[in-house]
């Protein structure tokens, strides 16, 4: 253990802790239910707003229900649908560009994670032009309101319509980075699970346990808990773990993609206050280094990660159990290891390895860097992860 990196670190959080249950945080407005993509426009005019900026990927621009929204209304709607995973930093700029080449009053994010965070990114820019994304990097960095902006998730994974949180890719290195900002956090997030159906199984699975690995590292994060956290995260993972597995069998099953999208949201609602952990800061480096997805990415390394903790995450992991009803009867040992071994078998019916190929040895150094940069001081995770220790476990989600 590295006693100066824990001892500085736990004070830190100590600090942030106090802030964070001290502080009343920005709660997105909620529209939901079946064809709530379409209360946009009204949304648009109760708020004065005449000409929005759609921010979404070539994938959903062509896809039935975007077409049908657009030719909804006689609204001036200016499109970016040019979003790729993991969005870097030139592309937000252009963004930002065309917002102000389009005299646009408002942004409408429409899809997953990475077209959430291109949007977010670029309304910092909007926000603080002339300003480098970079030097927004961290907590707290971009300090104006961004634009008005609406947030339209089309995966049940990320809950970034919920968050004030923005991943940006390093266009020179590949490393990912986050703003965080309170302003980032959206205004209105719509939550239409009819725009879900077609999502393929491949991405019902990443999305999905995305927003598992949020819930329970948000969850085990107890030191910035606000009273509703828990709740929030116990709500969230026994949802997943029910409508994960229907959701990914039948993609029709509307019940079960709305009680994901619902399970998303709540688990983005959780970490928007306790924040990930030792898993994120992994899955951003690995990640960001072998442009893989980020969800693939959390669903192998979870079970790793939880294992590797231990005697600390005890308690909590069994609760969880208990609330999902696995292995309800046991010790608390054996509830902790039936929950880590539910999540793999999970993964399995879904396709999701139990390690990462592409994990090499020569990248290491670099990838656990990279992690204890993001994860230290500010993640309050039961254990505290130093370069070594998160260059051990990439090694063993490797498989080598």
């Amino acid at each position: 253990m590295d006693v100066p990196l824990e001892l500085s670190s736990r004070l830190c959080q100590s600090i942030a802790g106090y802030v964070i249950r001290h502080s009343k945080g920005r709660e997105a407005e909620k529209v939901e239910g079946v064809d709530s993509l379409f209360s946009i426009p009204d949304l648009l005019d109760r708020n004065h707003l005449e000409r929005p900026l759609i921010v979404t990927g070539p994938h959903i621009a062509e896809s039935e229900f975007f077409q049908s929204f657009l030719n909804d209304r006689e609204t001036a709607y200016t499109v970016y649908s040019e979003v790729r995973t993991d969005p870097g930093a030139s592309q937000i700029a252009k963004i930002a560009a065309m917002y102000e080449k389009e005299n646009c009053d408002s942004i409408i994010a429409i899809g997953g994670g990475s077209n959430m965070d291109a949007a977010k990114a670029a309304g910092a820019m909007i926000a603080r032009p002339g300003h480098p994304l970079h030097k927004m990097r961290g907590v707290g960095k971009v300090r104006r309101e961004i634009p008005f902006f609406i947030a339209v998730p089309t995966t049940a994974g990320t809950g970034s319509e919920m968050t004030m949180a923005a991943v940006v890719m390093d266009d020179t290195t590949g490393q990912k980075y986050s703003l965080i900002d309170p302003v980032l956090t959206p205004d209105v997030a719509v939550l239409d699970p009819s725009l879900l159906v077609s999502l393929p199984q491949k991405q019902t699975a990443y999305a999905g346990i995305d927003a598992l690995v949020h819930a329970v590292e948000a969850y085990l994060n107890e030191r910035y808990h606000r009273e509703d956290t828990k709740d929030y995260c116990e709500e969230a993972v026994e949802a997943i773990m029910e409508f994960l597995p229907k959701s990914y069998e039948d993609g029709q099953d509307l019940e079960a993609r709305e009680e994901m999208l619902i399970a998303s949201n709540k688990a983005g609602e959780a970490f928007n206050v306790a924040g990930v952990g030792n898993v994120h800061a992994i899955a951003h480096a690995v990640g960001g280094r072998y442009g893989l997805p980020h969800g693939y990415v959390n669903a192998v390394l979870l079970p790793i990660v939880l294992r590797d903790y231990g005697k600390a995450v005890e308690g909590p992991l069994a609760r969880l159990a208990s609330i999902c009803d696995i292995e309800k009867d046991g010790s608390r040992e054996e509830r902790v290891e039936g929950f880590i071994r539910v999540i793999e078998e999970m993964n399995a019916k879904m396709g999701i390895p139990d390690h990462i190929e592409q994990i090499q040895e020569k990248d290491i150094p670099l990838m656990s860097a990279w992690a204890a940069r993001e994860a230290n001081p500010i993640y309050p995770v039961p254990v505290i992860y130093d370069k070594k220790h998160f260059a051990d476990i990439m090694r063993r989600a490797s498989g080598r």
